[in-house]
């Protein structure tokens, strides 16, 4: 490890745990068809992995959900089959909807292009003549 590297700030731990979650749920999820023995599956290795992390839960499914919206049928049912693995995991109820909300502005955030940031305006590009 470099001096460089060590001075770096690593991923936050919740970030990981995040991230780990929400790829355990969308393997379950598929595109939304789940059989019994899949969901438990699903909601045992969610359980396992979030240990007493219930907010994370929560968020995993209320972004999933809330950036899901307007992409497709596809994506919305994979979205809540996402969100009901966290539910049934123990996802705390109370905040998936400030966290759906979140997955929303995300989503609109993501179809802006580049330089529609809050009070910054494109730059002018000269034309230049034709030689």
């Amino acid at each position: 490890m470099t001096a460089a590297s060590r001075n770096r700030p690593g991923p936050d731990a919740d970030r990981l745990l995040v991230a780990r979650l929400s790829a355990i749920a969308r393997r379950h999820a598929r595109w939304g068809a789940m059989g019994e023995a899949q969901r438990a599956a699903g909601v045992a290795e969610l359980r396992e992995v979030a240990g007493d992390r219930y907010d994370l839960l929560a968020e995993v499914g209320g972004i999933t959900l809330g950036t899901a919206e307007g992409k497709g049928s596809e994506y919305e049912a994979q979205a809540r089959a996402v969100a009901e693995l966290c539910r049934l995991a123990g996802a705390e109820e109370s905040l998936i909807p400030q966290w759906i909300q979140e997955g929303q502005r995300r989503a609109r955030a993501s179809r802006l292009p580049p330089v529609s940031q809050p009070g910054r305006t494109p730059r002018h590009v000269p034309v230049l003549p034709d030689e």
